[in-house]
């Protein structure tokens, strides 16, 4: 059964101590994100939703529960997955080349053939022409995408993105949206995904798992039945338009 999963959480829990008080950040989690599917979690503002990506990466550990990933249950998760933060990260005295290049030279892949997967990569998105230019020169929006690409390179079979989208403005946000789905579909990846917005998340998944506030548990898993590929039109549906007010009434409920 973990075989048929790139990752299966079993009862995951999580518990910081602050001196002689007890900190629950997660309560038993149960979620699984199958080969190629595009999985997103939504929750309120600090329920523990990077705490379990960081868990998931294998920067922390569980408190209690299983973490299969490639049907592998190993403490050393850390390399396994393509993980991108909120903010880009981009080093600005690094061309966009060699930002992009930054995750297959801490795998210590050779630099020629380094610089021909990253060259390929750059072209295959329209984004060669930026390769020599320096990340300060470079809008928000295209900052995204190189650190995307980025984190495509150190591990696309699974990628981590939390909240990848949150700083940008509206339009930016939404050319992102379509670029990122065309990213998967190409490259036929499994993405977990955070997101505090409903419309994105709809956009974008195959399932979406809405968390509680803290501790974190999970209230509900839906599955969006929406064809592929996805288009922005398709938000104006009426079903669409039912998920939506579902999931932040759901939301609602957990900030009051």
């Amino acid at each position: 059964m973990d075989s048929s999963y790139k990752l299966l959480l079993e009862g995951v829990t999580k518990v910081y101590r602050d001196g002689k008080r007890r900190v629950e950040a997660l309560q038993p989690i149960d979620m699984q994100v199958a080969e190629g599917e595009f999985v997103t979690l939504i929750g309120p503002s600090g329920c523990g939703k990077s705490t379990l990506f960081n868990i998931i990466a294998g920067v922390d550990e569980p408190s209690v529960g299983r973490v299969v990933l490639d049907g592998e249950t190993n403490a050393l998760r850390t390399g396994k997955t393509g993980y991108m933060p909120q903010q880009p990260l981009l080093l600005p005295w690094r061309t966009v080349e060699e930002n992009v290049l930054l995750g297959l030279d801490v795998r210590r892949v050779p630099r020629k053939q380094a610089q021909q997967q990253a060259h390929e990569l750059l072209k295959r998105f329209g984004l060669i022409e930026f390769a020599q230019q320096y990340p300060t020169t470079l809008s928000g929006g295209m900052k995204q995408r190189i650190a995307l690409l980025r984190t495509v390179l150190f591990n696309q079979t699974f990628l981590l993105l939390d909240e990848p989208f949150g700083a940008l403005d509206a339009l930016t946000r939404l050319s992102l949206q379509v670029w990122l789905l065309d990213l998967w579909q190409n490259l036929h990846s499994s993405v977990l995904f955070i997101t505090h917005d409903v419309r994105e998340a709809i956009l974008l998944s195959d399932r979406i798992y809405v968390l509680s506030a803290r501790p974190a548990h999970v209230l509900r898993v839906v599955e969006v039945d929406l064809p592929r590929p996805r288009r922005q039109e398709q938000l104006a549906l009426e079903s669409s338009l039912r998920l939506e007010q579902e999931l932040l009434g759901l939301l609602m409920k957990e900030q009051l």
